[in-house]
């Protein structure tokens, strides 16, 4: 059984951005018709929140394992941590391209300017030496240094939570319920250590 965990859950995490290319397909034969008025900006949008979500469940992975038992659960943190990674890259590079087209000075003057952006990039430079790091090879070279590396996952949510709260306008429903799994997620492994 243990055998079929890694595709399916493998397969659970691709399927957004499946379902994301199929509408992407019908949006290019037929524009507004799957992804509204405005198809970068439901883009954008569509890959930041599965960036959180996939985010969150990435830091649930120990605490899973350990209140479950189940040391197959731990077999797949590398992954879930990888498909965050991509969805947040995919989200950062979806906003370079249909936000400010690549333009470097609009980036920093958004970084600058716009707290909920600064705190965003922050969150995904806190992810990258962790998605670079995330092999067996890596994890033999930094040894405990490896363990401390990925405390960054801490500071990665918490961001992306703030990055989240600061652009929300209205409707904060979905912020207090990501805000509200992190502090049980937190105050879980506190309470384990």
């Amino acid at each position: 059984m243990t055998a079929f965990v890694k595709p399916v859950v493998f397969l659970c995490l691709l399927a957004p951005l499946l379902w994301l290319g199929w509408q992407i397909s019908i949006e290019v034969s037929s524009p507004t018709a799957a992804l509204g008025a405005d198809p970068g900006e439901a883009i954008v949008h569509f890959l930041g929140e599965w960036g959180i979500r996939v985010l969150l469940l990435a830091f649930a992975v120990s605490p899973l394992q350990k209140a479950l038992k189940q040391r197959v659960i731990g077999r797949q943190r590398r992954m879930v941590g990888l498909f965050a990674f991509t969805y947040v890259a995919l989200h950062l590079l979806a906003y370079l391209f249909f936000y400010i087209e690549f333009d470097w000075q609009a980036l920093s003057a958004d970084f600058v300017d716009r707290a909920f952006i600064t705190a965003g990039i922050a969150g995904f430079v806190c992810l990258l030496p962790m998605a670079i790091t995330s092999t067996a090879g890596w994890q033999r070279r930094l040894r405990r240094q490896w363990l401390r590396l990925h405390l960054l996952i801490y500071p990665a949510v918490a961001l992306a939570l703030i990055h989240l709260y600061w652009l929300t306008r209205d409707g904060f429903a979905e912020v207090i319920a990501y805000t509200f799994c992190f502090v049980v997620l937190l105050a879980y492994r506190w309470r384990r250590s």
